[in-house]
């Protein structure tokens, strides 16, 4: 291994694994608006009855289970319907460093992705690692610390981690697919909410900010990392308990990116009381010196043709379309505990406004 300088076997810490990266966490994700354009029309329905015949639309084999969720409105993770009254939840979620610490960034990327899992109501059943390294570059015991990081935080949520799949890569990148479980007559869609309803968010927004200053200048924010490792187990069996049928997670598209999506596929507009949404310490300080990463005004760029900003400032729309990692749970009703942010109404003609 040829390790650059400063590196070798000693501490983690002399490592900023952050530099080692273009963008950091979900804001190193496609643009939503590319990332819609690349997709469209890669969603297959099979022709009516064509299930029944025991083929498929395009002449294959038919899938087992029926697919209730798919690629056709963004949601969260895949969801097939199997017997027994159960579905099966898929997902993958991984990215390039958000904070130096390898073991802080392994948490942050397995509760991410496990976080897809809890965003449709489900529960996580087994993980497998998906691991970038530039093994050239950096030492391999930084990348055991990242994995050490995510299998704690698997087994946390009681979710098995069996194995996975590494590649050489320029840049390093940790994540994870994800299998779960869930009740077919009880998920959580983006499509499925209602005008009247309120809208509930289950974690303080900022990280985005927050780590875009870390990358910058080295300085660690605790909150940050603390509120990125917090599975959003308690808050998805929370929703569900209250009887929501309708959220999505605030993650690389921002608040904003997030609920225009949820809007868009429940033919509603959606309403944000700016003055509602809580923000980590440090927040507004990190976009008032500058620190807003290029996910984020990409994500405001996307939804602005949707968006009425009413009189909220500048530095407010900003947070509110801050890329987040490993965010929230963003609830079309009332969480217990959870600030309520905004509404769903009937639609206007304007999928978002803010007051």
């Amino acid at each position: 291994m040829t390790a650059e300088p400063g590196f070798g076997a000693g501490p983690s810490e002399r490592v900023r694994l952050t530099q080692y990266a273009h963008g950091g966490g979900c804001a190193c994700k496609i643009p939503p608006g590319e990332l819609e354009a690349v997709v469209a029309g890669l969603v297959r329905r099979p022709a009516e009855g064509a299930a029944g015949k025991g083929g498929s639309a395009d002449g294959g084999p038919a899938p087992l289970g029926e697919l209730v969720v798919g690629l056709d409105d963004g949601d969260d993770a895949a969801v097939v319907r199997i017997e027994g009254g159960r579905a099966v939840v898929a997902t993958a979620d991984f990215f390039t460093p958000v904070v130096d610490d390898p073991y802080d960034w392994g948490r942050i990327a397995a509760a991410n992705a496990l976080s897809d899992v809890y965003a449709v109501g489900g529960e996580p059943l087994v993980a497998v690692n998906l691991l970038g390294w530039p093994r050239e570059r950096l030492p391999m015991d930084l990348a055991k610390e990242v994995l050490r990081g995510g299998l704690d935080v698997a087994r946390a949520a009681g979710c098995h981690v069996a194995g996975g799949h590494s590649v050489d890569d320029p840049e390093p990148k940790y994540g994870m697919a994800v299998t779960g479980l869930a009740d077919p007559e009880r998920l959580l869609r983006i499509d499925a909410g209602r005008a009247g309803l309120p809208l509930s968010l289950t974690k303080p927004l900022g990280v985005g900010v927050l780590n875009t200053r870390h990358k910058a200048t080295g300085e660690v924010f605790p909150q940050a990392v603390a509120t990125m490792t917090t599975l959003n187990r308690d808050a998805s069996r929370a929703a569900l308990a209250a009887g929501a049928r309708c959220a999505t997670d605030v993650t690389g598209f921002g608040l904003l990116g997030h609920l225009y999506k949820l809007a868009r596929a429940s033919g509603l507009t959606a309403v944000v009381d700016a003055a509602a949404v809580p923000y980590l310490e440090g927040a507004r300080e990190a976009v008032r010196d500058g620190h807003v990463s290029g996910g984020t005004r990409r994500n405001l760029a996307w939804v602005e043709p949707h968006l009425d900003t009413g009189t909220v400032a500048e530095e407010d729309v900003l947070l509110l379309a801050d890329a987040q990692t490993s965010g929230g749970l963003l609830v079309a009703g009332e969480v217990p505990g959870a600030p309520v942010v905004g509404e769903l109404l009937p639609f206007d003609g304007t999928a978002l406004r803010l007051r």
